[in-house]
């Protein structure tokens, strides 16, 4: 299907919904202030994708490269979770900061990526541990935080949050080494510092521990942004997964969370449409 007739269709779907019509900005309760991941929209720009969400009243379109962050000002909307940068050769997430060897390009590029963040005024910035490679869970925390040391002074100084992603290392990121809270929560707690948390991936954490929303009530000091996504699969995150999301956002309202929710699941159905029924749904 064409972009422009895959937009189109997507929009005149959900008003056949009965959502709001497109080029209306949808009123929301402002409890819980959400975003877009970009990568679960491949069909759309992210001027297209922009555009969609600033009629929803989504405030953010996430995982962007600097070069795509002017056109969401178009929108009056922020990139509330830019990627990392990586280094020619590497990957994002395979190699982070739990190996020594990275710290030598880690260091320079994510100081210098923060600072982009900064004058862009946007609030956080995407970090990964790395894969494991046969190394334990103890060596992995202590080079972690020596990296994340050296790049959180500037996160402090310029008031950019790094966030470090939880991911399953059953499904999705084999050998993945922040792949449970606790670990995670142990990290912040070493870096010691209020611009270095976690990113608590619903949909991840679900797999790896359950218990979402204990873990959340006990742990929310240590959480700078959270992602969603339907489990099993990664779709939609209506009735037709194991998670009740209506239940978590409230949780995670509870806790007086003041930053961002990032739409993270891939859509099986129309793609706009069930980007804005799951905004309703998580509107708590």
């Amino acid at each position: 299907m064409e972009r422009r007739q895959f937009v189109k269709t997507g929009l005149m779907g959900s008003v056949a919904v009965g959502l709001v019509p497109y080029g209306a900005t949808a009123q929301l309760k402002g409890r819980i202030n959400h975003s877009a991941c970009k990568w679960c929209y491949p069909d759309l720009s992210v001027e297209e994708l922009a555009q969609a969400c600033a009629t929803m009243g989504i405030k953010s379109v996430e995982l962007l490269e600097p070069e795509d962050w002017p056109i969401l000002e178009k929108y009056k909307l922020i990139c509330a979770m830019p990627f990392g940068p990586v280094a020619e050769g590497k990957r994002r997430i395979p190699d982070g900061f739990n190996a020594p060897a990275n710290h030598e390009w880690l260091v320079p590029l994510f100081n210098e990526r923060i600072q982009q963040v900064a004058e862009a005024g946007y609030p956080n910035v995407i970090c990964f541990s790395g894969n494991r490679r046969g190394m334990d869970d103890e060596t992995g925390l202590e080079n972690c935080v020596n990296g994340l040391k050296a790049i959180t002074p500037t996160a402090e100084r310029l008031g950019v949050t790094v966030c470090m992603e939880l991911l399953n290392s059953k499904v999705d990121h084999a050998d993945y080494m922040c792949d449970r809270t606790p670990w995670g929560v142990d990290l912040c707690k070493r870096v010691g510092s209020e611009r270095f948390k976690l990113l608590y991936d619903i949909y991840h954490m679900q797999i790896m521990e359950g218990d979402v929303i204990r873990t959340i009530r006990e742990n929310h000091q240590y959480i700078g942004h959270y992602h969603t996504g339907g489990n099993p699969g990664r779709n939609e995150i209506d009735n037709s997964q194991e998670l009740c999301y209506p239940a978590i956002m409230r949780a995670i309202a509870e806790t007086g969370f003041s930053g961002f929710v990032g739409q993270e699941f891939v859509p099986s159905r129309t793609p706009l449409v069930s980007l804005r029924e799951a905004v309703r749904l998580c509107d708590v």
